[in-house]
């Protein structure tokens, strides 16, 4: 993502509005936080600008797995994400720009307790088969397997 870099006064990210240690994007060309040091491994935490739009938006996915054309037409885009999440990186706050018509979507149920789970936001276990756990029956799930294994 570091295309172009520097203190721009007149600039600012699109996200947060902070005006020092910018880069420009390379999906948007837009200015951004060069924050990504900020983002500690495998903590899931939403604190840095850039890591956020790159990973977590239709225009970074976009651009990571090489499609041509505009992200907001790309079918390879709708084909390689499920709908539900493609309906959140479209429209979630790490975009600069939103998608227009996000598709509608029936939404993930936990199949162990039936509690909606909003993937984009929330912990979940992916099951075999295509089924999800919320991130409290997963863990009751994990918790069973590890006492089998004593």
């Amino acid at each position: 993502m570091k295309e172009s870099r520097g203190k721009a006064s007149n600039k600012k990210c699109i996200l947060c509005g902070k005006k020092t240690k910018l880069v420009k994007t390379e999906c948007c060309n837009q200015w951004i936080c060069d924050d990504e040091d900020k983002y500690q491994l495998f903590s899931y935490s939403t604190v840095s600008c850039s890591r956020n739009h790159r990973r977590y938006t239709l225009c970074g996915f976009h651009l990571t797995e090489g499609h041509a054309g505009k992200w907001q037409t790309c079918d390879k885009c709708k084909n390689e994400i499920d709908v539900e999440m493609y309906a959140w990186y479209g429209t979630n706050e790490h975009n600069f720009e939103k998608l227009t018509n996000p598709p509608k979507f029936n939404p993930t149920h936990c199949v162990q307790c039936d509690r909606i789970i909003k993937r984009g936001v929330e912990g979940y276990t992916h099951m075999p088969h295509g089924t999800f756990l919320c991130e409290e029956c997963g863990q009751k799930h994990m918790d069973e397997l590890m006492s089998r294994g004593k």
